[in-house]
């Protein structure tokens, strides 16, 4: 733990993948347009690496094992893929299925139900390489909300509609429903994707809400009362999942998947399903030298007024990620003009860069991806797990808060680097 600023505190660590054993210095940054554009200098079998969350929250050491094994699974599902020959929007659309059937998740299966104890899901996806961007908010009855974005996003790519008609990349509610259905996702009762933990959370949480509601107390004791009760009832307990995931081909691509906040009214949408905020992917180009992505959980309210994932994909184009990460975070997120009237600002991300480069020892003709990797929150704790292509499993861990600091005003981050080679012909 270190003190880089005036706030709270920081936690800095650098964890590295399995292949991660080599100086930093012996890649040298030498991508280039001409590089991506000329077939006879594409990378062969360069792999994948595939980073995820199981959201930004309160994650309790009795349930670690559990967080940790659907981050394992997940990570495994994305990296099956990436070893396929898949592109990273399929295979961060595998690894968010995953996430999403979990019943230890808020989303999918076991989410959070609103007042009318009936689930609700947001989810999108974004793919760095077209820039398309597919969304659902607030739709009921459907197992894996993700599939919906993916097929909006995939739907999108293929042109217009009949009569010069523009493809919807964002639909909501009944009419995100039909519109899966018809395009052959089958519907999943809600009472079906209700776990024994959700109900039992709802039916605690309704009572809660009755006897706050039925006391003549005061403003200050309320707050206490709400407070405290985030994580006995659950609903501090896990929040949106997401994964961020790079290809054999240098290709990003960024999902986030979420149930909502717990008692929510019906119809509300969070962030997992807003342009900016949940999710950003976008590949290298003449402006930008590194590819980026970014997914997000927390408060959704908090992560929509801040636009906190294009904001952190806009800062990974400075030198030190690191830090420029550590900078967003205070400076976009905690510290927010569009959040100043906010107590505890609360949230987190998984933040992946990448640039192709070459290896200037021993042999000119071995290219690769140099793959940084990050996660900060500003919430209790996050659990995170991330796996490449060459890695025979995946790691995990639960990032936390330095003990004695305060949720919603001081910050963890940690990440690590990773390197990902391939001959070029």
């Amino acid at each position: 733990m270190i003190g880089l600023s005036s706030y709270a505190a920081v936690m800095e660590s650098l964890t590295s993948c399995a292949e991660e054993q080599q100086p930093s210095s012996f890649m040298t940054n030498s991508w280039s347009k001409n590089q991506e554009s000329s077939g006879s200098q594409r990378p062969k079998c360069v792999g994948g690496f595939v980073l995820v969350h199981a959201g930004a929250g309160y994650h309790s050491e009795s349930k670690a094992k559990e967080y940790k094994h659907v981050c394992k699974r997940a990570c495994q599902r994305a990296v099956d893929q990436l070893r396929a020959g898949a592109l990273a929007v399929e295979a961060v659309t595998a690894a968010l299925v995953e996430l999403e059937d979990s019943p230890f998740t808020n989303a999918g299966m076991g989410s959070n139900l609103n007042l009318s104890g009936e689930i609700e899901c947001d989810a999108s996806i974004m793919d760095g390489k077209s820039l398309h961007f597919g969304a659902v908010g607030a739709i009921g009855g459907i197992k894996n909300p993700v599939l919906v974005a993916n097929c909006l996003l995939n739907e999108a790519q293929k042109g217009k509609l009949s009569a010069g008609r523009i493809p919807p990349c964002f639909l909501v509610g009944r009419g995100a429903h039909d519109w899966a259905v018809s395009h052959g996702i089958p519907p999943c009762p809600s009472e079906k994707m209700a776990t024994r933990f959700s109900l039992s959370a709802y039916k605690r949480n309704k009572r809660k809400m009755e006897l706050a509601e039925g006391m003549d107390a005061g403003l200050k004791q309320t707050k206490k009362r709400r407070q405290s009760s985030e994580n006995e009832n659950g609903s501090g307990c896990l929040d949106t999942v997401g994964a961020v995931v790079v290809d054999l081909e240098g290709n990003v691509a960024a999902a986030v998947s979420s149930g909502g906040l717990a008692m929510k009214h019906p119809g509300r949408v969070g962030q997992a399903a807003h342009y900016g905020c949940g999710c950003w992917a976008e590949n290298a180009c003449n402006m930008n030298p590194y590819s980026t992505a970014v997914s997000t959980s927390g408060c959704g309210e908090h992560l929509i007024r801040t636009v906190l994932a294009r904001e952190c994909s806009a800062a990974m184009q400075s030198e030190d990620a690191h830090q420029a990460l550590l900078e967003a975070m205070q400076n976009k997120f905690i510290s927010s003009p569009f959040l100043a009237s906010e107590d505890r600002v609360l949230g987190g991300v998984i933040v992946l860069r990448c640039c192709r480069c070459v290896e200037t020892q021993p042999s000119p003709n071995i290219q690769g991806i140099l793959v940084e990797f990050l996660w900060s929150h500003t919430t209790e704790s996050m659990c995170v797990g991330y796996m490449s292509a060459q890695d025979s499993k995946a790691k995990t861990h639960i990032s936390r808060l330095p003990p004695g600091t305060v949720p919603g005003q001081s910050l963890a981050i940690e990440g690590g680097v990773c390197r990902l080679k391939g001959v070029v012909d």
